[in-house]
């Protein structure tokens, strides 16, 4: 449909032009054990492989992404997230893969720097849609990797 496609693409221009603000970055999970890092006396996890860098947005926890699943009779109760986002991307951003790493870079405001660094974890691909103005991927915060916004 013609007019829904032209509303579509002026509404991308403007959520890409003033909500995709800060830059994330997503790896791949990383693979491999923790090693201790004695002068710091931390664990540091390895690397994933980079799968997107540049624009984006993370949300707290809104309605729809506050639904539980419950499983079918016979299937494990899968673990439940303590703290529910969102990831934001432009559509022509890779779609993050389930357990990918997605950290905070950049932010535009200089009030939100504590966000740079925080990680979280994909909880499944992105959500995907015929009428679609923004890649959307559930995310949970990731409590056991320090931050690291190294490149």
């Amino acid at each position: 449909m013609a007019g829904l496609d032209s509303i579509l693409a002026s509404t991308v221009t403007w959520i890409e032009t003033h909500l995709l603000v800060d830059t994330v970055r997503i790896t791949t999970a990383p693979v491999g054990e923790p090693v201790l890092n004695e002068d710091t006396g931390l664990l540091e996890y390895p690397k994933g492989d980079l799968v997107y860098e540049g624009p984006g947005a993370v949300q707290g926890g809104i309605a729809q992404s506050e639904v539980s699943a419950i499983p079918n009779a016979g299937q494990p109760w899968l673990k439940e997230t303590n703290s529910r986002y969102r990831l934001m991307t432009p559509l022509a951003a890779p779609i993050a893969p389930k357990d990918a790493i997605v950290t905070v870079v950049q932010v535009h405001n200089p009030a939100r720097a504590d966000l740079i660094g925080r990680m979280w974890i994909c909880q499944d691909p992105g959500i995907a849609a015929t009428t679609e103005v923004i890649r959307i991927t559930a995310l949970d915060q990731n409590l056991t990797a320090g931050r690291d916004v190294t490149p």
